[in-house]
């Protein structure tokens, strides 16, 4: 059973947290340091992958700035999608021994996140033509890996009592067909991101047979960033 250090992130605006991804995927690069593992919510973004296509956007820069949504392009692969309040993020941090393991990598993000919606009665499934977990043929969490120099970054976003209105705003992965939805819309009660972690991260320490290391107070701080602690209950 491997370690990897566990870096709580609470809520945090996008930005910071894309710089913080790309210094400790270098740091991994070179084994400075362990496998880690990043998690959080994010104030309201959207973020547009490799293959997105401009007119999945569907309001204009100006309205993004109106509603106080930020916009950026990285470098995970996949379309638009939107991270905000009520959405549980995971950056795995991860070095890879194989370039080939990438997508056993993402079919191991999609079975913990799927063990997890079962804790609450949920059942999640995987398409096989689209990364991501659908409940009742609604996108319940987005995958977008990335991975360079061996190392993975990016990773998931869970909506777990997110505002759904947000999605208005893209067509999700390019897929306008496909509806939305979240945890506890699909558990049929409130359910909260605090709650979800703990069975998020059993989960995923089961599949990636490994065991999470808390890092020290203010060890999980991305510099610049204005965030509130949220702890793993």
């Amino acid at each position: 059973m491997s370690t990897a250090a566990l870096r709580d992130l609470g809520v945090v605006a996008y930005e910071p947290a894309w710089r913080m991804q790309k210094t400790l995927l270098e740091t991994r690069a070179d084994d400075l340091i362990g496998d880690t593992f990043l998690l959080c919510e994010h104030t309201p973004v959207i973020t547009m992958g490799k293959s997105g296509k401009k007119h999945n956007l569907l309001v204009a820069a100006e309205d993004l700035r109106r509603r106080g949504v930020d916009y950026f392009e990285v470098e995970r692969g996949g379309d638009l999608t939107y991270h905000g309040l009520g959405q549980l993020v995971g950056y795995p941090i991860f070095k890879l021994a194989r370039l080939r393991e990438v997508q056993g990598f993402v079919r191991r993000m999609e079975e913990s996140i799927i063990r997890a919606l079962a804790h609450f009665g949920v059942e999640g499934v995987r398409r096989s033509d689209h990364p991501g977990v659908f409940v009742r043929d609604a996108k319940v969490a987005s995958i977008g890996a990335a991975v360079r120099r061996s190392v993975t970054y990016h990773g998931f976003a869970l909506d777990v009592c997110t505002d759904l209105s947000y999605y208005r705003l893209i067509n999700p992965c390019g897929m306008p067909e496909v509806a939305v939805t979240n945890v506890s819309l699909a558990a049929g009660r409130d359910v909260s991101v605090a709650e979800m972690k703990r069975p998020l991260l059993d989960a995923f320490a089961t599949v990636f047979d490994l065991k999470f290391v808390s890092q020290p107070e203010g060890a999980d701080r991305p510099e610049g960033a204005d965030f509130m602690s949220a702890q793993v209950s």
